[in-house]
């Protein structure tokens, strides 16, 4: 089973949501759809579920073609972030009722909705209504209703964002082996980049209905194709600033300057833009190679046993997330040290140069 687009695209009164697209999408793990609120997520997932229309382009499932294929007729599943259970029905019936649509028999149903009631650790629970759960067992509910369905395609819209911390930890550890080996192609859309990393799998990065780069999702991650896929796959945002080359020498607006080593070192002389992720911009020294920056502390957060600070250097603006907690104070002046070896270089235009 395989999910194919081809020069897909969404327009809905004259603006375009998907700009043409060309994605092929295979079961074995995990399709992760990462980018902000309002990047194409959701309209994509839409498109692939039959849910719109496309307005140009095709649609393939397994070879075939489904551009003009009803949602019904596509043999999918789709999850949301909000709990979309039917209220006046029992954890089982919730379960099984597109199997009952689907015209299965009751012995067949049965066995599903067990097996599937077992994996997502239901079975207590197969009598009660959705308003006697809580909002872990509900999502689990719809989890399992898919499961249950044996789908090609699960499409996971966000399925985590509305529940608490743990939960979100307990079910996104469990994901990947709750759909392991089941055959189907696994869609998971999400707005944040550590989620992506732990599910694994490949990443398409989106932003502006368009997706920017394409991969195996730690490889996207450590080599990222533009500024644009740099500033997506980063939380907190990545730090991106103009320097200017000359020779091995890389110079900031603020007057920093540094050593080039390494592929950049080969890089035509010019202005660039810098990017480094914020926790390679640390409170303390690392390593002898380290770059001194000195800002002033805009914000400072404490994150568990992370410190994060934003601070002002020149006309930049850098943010630095560092274990332990950190005597910041908001609007002094502070060191900062930035690992040169973790830059990445970006032409003009966004490309990635080194």
């Amino acid at each position: 089973m395989t999910i194919e687009l081809k020069d897909a695209t969404k327009v809905t009164r004259g603006v375009t949501h998907i700009k043409p697209t060309t994605l092929t999408l295979e079961p074995g793990y995990f399709n992760v759809l990462l980018g902000q609120t309002g990047s194409g997520k959701t309209s994509l997932i839409k498109l692939m579920a039959g849910l719109d229309p496309l307005a140009s382009g095709r649609i393939f499932m397994n070879g075939q073609d489904v551009s003009k294929v009803s949602t019904q007729k596509r043999n999918i599943s789709l999850v949301h972030q909000f709990f979309v259970n039917y209220p006046h029905m029992t954890v089982f019936d919730n379960i099984a009722s597109p199997l009952r649509v689907a015209g299965m028999a009751s012995s067949e149903i049965e066995g599903r909705v067990e097996e599937a009631a077992r994996i997502l650790q239901l079975a207590p629970m197969l009598k009660r209504r959705p308003h006697e759960l809580s909002g872990g067992q509900q999502q689990r509910t719809a989890l399992a209703r898919a499961i249950a369905k044996e789908s090609q395609a699960v499409f996971l819209d966000e399925p985590l964002a509305n529940l608490d911390y743990k939960l979100r930890e307990e079910l996104r550890e469990q994901l990947p082996e709750l759909f392991a080996g089941r055959g189907a192609v696994v869609v998971y859309a999400t707005s944040e980049p550590e989620e992506a990393l732990l599910l694994g799998g490949k990443t398409a990065l989106m932003e502006d209905g368009h997706v920017t780069q394409f991969g195996p999702t730690a490889e996207i991650y450590r080599a990222p194709d533009s500024l644009t896929a740099a500033r997506v796959f980063s939380d907190p945002p990545i730090n991106a600033a103009p320097i200017t080359k000359t020779g091995t020498t890389a110079r900031l607006q603020s007057g920093v300057s540094w050593t080039i080593t390494g592929a950049a070192a080969k890089l035509p002389d010019g202005d660039y833009t810098i990017a480094i992720r914020p926790h390679h911009v640390t409170p303390v020294a690392e390593g002898p190679e380290d770059v001194a920056l000195n800002g002033k502390v805009l914000v400072t957060e404490l994150s568990g046993s992370e410190s994060s600070a934003h601070f002002e250097m020149g006309e930049d603006g850098w943010v630095s997330l560092a274990h332990g907690v950190h005597p910041y104070r908001v609007g002094e002046d502070h060191a900062f040290f930035m690992d040169p070896a973790k830059t990445y270089f970006f032409t003009p235009d966004g490309k990635r140069a080194a």
